[in-house]
């Protein structure tokens, strides 16, 4: 065996181990592989990750973006905005498994978002929008239908909260922030965390934190 087969294989067996563990469609882990392979052409074009590799993607991009699913029934979801969403994470691979759900996506970042746009292309998503204005301009200006908020590593949680203000289009939804193992609320988050949801990515303690007005 060739060292080119053995990395083909290793691949595979890779592919299919989450294929399993997430109970992938197979036209969904055909979708995930081509978004990895998309993820590895346009890194060095542009700052998009600096993951490489299929097991590091799959760890690192996919399956913390999906570990939320055990946190919260998406299925019962609708719609989800994806604040920051940088290489689409966590709202693409949460379309991709739970291909009910309609997409929110917002970027700032022009190259990510010509990335974002040939990513929804080649993988056949719909009911997928790209916003590219900033944060509060959207709080101020969207009126989408958006049951909850994902925010991973993009804003502070003092920016988050600002969707929960009594004159917010979208205080009545809910927010779920991913955290480092030792992140505390501030006093003005503190009343607006309801839960949390501890999990393990590889080496690193994270946790999901929901939060709502109500």
């Amino acid at each position: 065996m060739t060292n080119q087969e053995h990395y083909e294989n290793q691949d595979a067996d890779i592919w299919q181990k989450f294929a399993e563990q997430e109970n992938l469609s197979a036209q969904a882990l055909e979708q995930f592989k081509r978004y990895a392979a998309l993820l590895e052409e346009w890194r060095e074009r542009i700052n998009l990750t600096t993951i490489t590799g299929t097991a590091n993607i799959i760890r690192n991009h996919f399956q913390d973006s999906l570990e939320v699913a055990r946190f919260i029934d998406v299925k019962k979801v609708n719609t989800i905005c994806d604040v920051g969403t940088g290489g689409g994470f966590p709202g693409l691979p949460l379309k991709i498994k739970f291909p009910h759900l309609s997409v929110v996506l917002i970027e700032v970042n022009n190259k990510k978002v010509q990335f974002l746009t040939t990513v929804i292309h080649e993988l056949g998503l719909d009911n997928v929008t790209i916003s590219d204005l900033d944060w509060r301009t959207f709080l101020r200006k969207t009126d989408y239908e958006i049951d909850l908020f994902c925010a991973r590593a993009s804003l502070h949680t003092d920016e988050l909260i600002r969707l929960f203000k009594p004159g917010c289009r979208y205080k009545s939804a809910r927010l779920i922030y991913w955290a480092s193992h030792d992140w505390q609320p501030g006093q003005e988050e503190g009343p607006y965390v309801k839960s949390e949801y501890a999990y393990q990515l590889g080496s690193k303690k994270r946790r999901y934190i929901l939060m709502s007005a109500v």
